[in-house]
């Protein structure tokens, strides 16, 4: 199969080219200023896979920049696709869980509404919907993968900000730690995507298991023998303060209140049409 990957020098980029190049496809990974004159030169490509995107940040003054990237660099793709003639059969897009816009609920479907409003989420979902609507126009199977906290080494975000604090030492359990997140190994991803070719649709995509963050220190806290101490809300609430205004302090309210509710997401259309089967991500 010939794949082509967006992103490769991203965090899930580089985990799909590593896997998908040990195995009988044709790979193709430019870096993101090659990518327009890469693309130029490709006849057929059999799964288009478009990784590259900016997240992890909060910043509004960083607006133009997630537009940038996550929207323009993704009409510029389907441009050069449409300008070229090339012979595409389908193009998946790694979208995230932000569109939905919530910092807390269970067990969310596809059907909710789209009410992110952050950058992040905006730029995502108005790439959704230009996908969506070029696909109707040209008959490209375009499939938007919904993605919640991705596992992996090095992960990105704030689950690597958790990985790191506890292999410092300076990571504190928020009470119980019993609130839960939906997640997914990169590994799964990386095995599934090839099932993709020939499909069509949006989907969310979760592990067997929603950790909680309890279950996540625990896991750290045994790969690296740290011991997992427990803080006070009210305590951390404050400390949050200080990261709200120092921004290489590992904690501030964004980030507190991410840790402390419970965001669950059903990915039960994708294990029915597309045969997803994200794995316990603590295996």
């Amino acid at each position: 199969m010939n794949i082509f990957i967006t992103g490769s020098t991203g965090f899930l980029g580089r985990n799909l080219l590593d896997y998908l190049s040990k195995g009988k496809h044709n790979v193709v990974a430019p870096k993101r200023y090659e990518l327009i004159p890469f693309l130029s030169k490709q006849n057929t490509i059999d799964l288009l896979v478009h990784s590259a995107g900016k997240a992890h940040s909060t910043k509004y003054s960083e607006s133009n920049e997630f537009f940038e990237v996550n929207l323009e660099l993704t009409r510029n793709i389907t441009k050069q696709i449409d300008e070229q003639g090339l012979k595409l059969n389908t193009f998946v897009f790694i979208s995230t869980v932000a569109v939905y816009g919530l910092d807390e609920g269970e067990n969310i479907n596809e059907t909710a509404p789209l009410s992110g409003k952050s950058p992040y989420a905006v730029s995502k979902k108005m790439a959704e919907e230009h996908l969506l609507n070029w696909s109707k126009e040209t008959g490209i199977n375009v499939v938007i993968l919904r993605l919640p906290l991705i596992f992996g080494e090095n992960a990105p975000g704030n689950l690597g900000a958790m990985e790191r604090a506890i292999k410092s030492r300076y990571y504190f359990q928020i009470g119980e730690g019993s609130a839960r997140r939906s997640a997914v190994h990169v590994t799964d991803l990386a095995e599934f995507i090839p099932s993709l070719y020939g499909k069509c649709g949006v989907y969310n995509l979760a592990s067997n298991k929603h950790p909680s963050y309890s279950e996540i220190g625990i896991y750290y806290g045994k790969k690296y023998n740290r011991k997992i101490n427990k803080f006070p809300l009210k305590l951390l609430k404050i400390l949050a303060l200080v990261g709200d205004v120092i921004p290489k302090f590992p904690l501030n309210s964004y980030r507190l209140s991410k840790l402390n509710q419970t965001l669950t997401f059903n990915d039960e259309k994708a294990r029915n049409e597309l045969n997803w089967f994200g794995s316990n991500v603590l295996k």
